[in-house]
């Protein structure tokens, strides 16, 4: 798989920290051994403020935090992080900002998100949809067909253990960094994180997801300023008219040779016929899945 060395940074699935292996017997009654995912809690503090307490796998816990912050609107893509310290015994992450922060009022109006493991969004939902103006870029379908395919192949806890989501941020048909995380709003704030911390342009980038095309997912992805974003899952009505109206282009269903655009289709060209593709086969399916959300 020559394409992994594409990657800045992807998922271990080896790591002993991040799963474990235990017994069970499956339904004919023989004892059986599967691999599952680890889930920790780390609460983040801004300065001196508890900001919020996270179930997560544990890596990445730096962007992690900073991708929550800027997520949530708490930090700007041009502020100055003086640093982030990670307590691993503690389970504390603190980001550390030159200016004292403050925010009761916007921790107290916050909104339930469609994510999974307590996603929330705090303040103006629609704030990055109103203020953010997304560049106009093509999405080749020769790219998204490379893309689906070698982030299906890369190995993964998604692969070998299931019950986690992956979010890939990708150029052009190379994807660059694939983040992994039992919900799929903390795979997102590791890229988020990630893009912040290596100063990242995000006019030519395209996300990836494994999970539900979510108003979460596309209001996330517009703050991050990425103006194409695709998932191997389907769509929310919310999700779509948000996407329509930020000028975000929408894909889902991608697998193997097929797709759906439900939002940005002028944005698409078509330079590969879809009877030159292979339909997805049986490994690029999470472990224990029969079919996918």
């Amino acid at each position: 798989m020559s394409f992994l060395d594409d990657y800045l940074v992807r998922p271990d699935p080896a790591a002993p920290r991040l799963g474990a292996t235990v017994s069970g017997i499956d339904q004919t009654g023989a004892v059986v051994e599967t691999r599952v995912v680890t889930e920790r809690a780390l609460t983040l503090y801004l300065n001196t403020q508890e900001i919020v307490t996270m179930m997560t796998i544990g890596d990445h816990p730096d962007y992690l935090a900073l991708g929550y912050l800027l997520n949530q609107n708490m930090l700007k893509r041009g502020d100055v992080v003086e640093a982030v310290d990670y307590d691993e015994e503690l389970e504390v992450v603190v980001v550390r900002t030159p200016e004292r922060t403050n925010f009761e009022a916007k921790l107290k109006k916050k909104t339930l998100t469609s994510g999974c493991a307590q996603g929330t969004a705090f303040g103006d939902l629609m704030e990055a949809i109103d203020e953010i103006e997304l560049p106009k870029a093509e999405l080749r379908t020769s790219w998204l067909y490379a893309l689906t395919r070698k982030i299906n192949t890369t190995p993964s806890l998604y692969l070998e253990a299931g019950a986690i989501h992956g979010c890939v941020l990708c150029e052009g048909d190379r994807p660059l960094v694939y983040m992994e995380d039992v919900g799929r709003h903390n795979a997102v704030d590791k890229v988020a994180g990630w893009m912040f911390r290596h100063d990242v342009d995000p006019a030519k980038m395209i996300f990836y997801t494994t999970g539900r095309l979510t108003s979460e997912m596309v209001i996330k992805t517009v703050r991050m300023g990425i103006p194409v974003l695709v998932s191997r899952s389907g769509f929310t009505e919310w999700g779509v008219e948000l996407a329509r109206k930020a000028g975000l282009t929408l894909i889902g269903r991608a697998r193997g040779k097929r797709f759906v655009a439900l939002a940005g289709e002028g944005n698409i060209v078509f330079d590969q016929d879809p009877e030159s593709v292979e339909e997805e086969g049986g490994k690029s399916r999470r472990k224990g899945a029969e079919r996918d959300d």
